[in-house]
């Protein structure tokens, strides 16, 4: 079972479109890769290749 991480401030922003977009700060405290390529990915995914640097 993932454990849910509270959201504080920093951890994303809305588009202009109003999506929620994770920051790399989020995606750090959460400690791993989703593999949905996100647009501040830590990791290094590419949803292309569907690989990690």
């Amino acid at each position: 079972m993932k454990k849910i991480i509270p959201l504080e401030e920093g951890d994303y922003y809305l588009s202009p479109q109003g999506y929620r977009v994770f920051t790399e700060k989020y995606h750090l405290k959460r400690g791993y890769c989703c593999e949905s390529g996100c647009k501040h990915c830590p990791y290094g995914f590419n949803k292309k290749t569907n690989t990690q640097k």
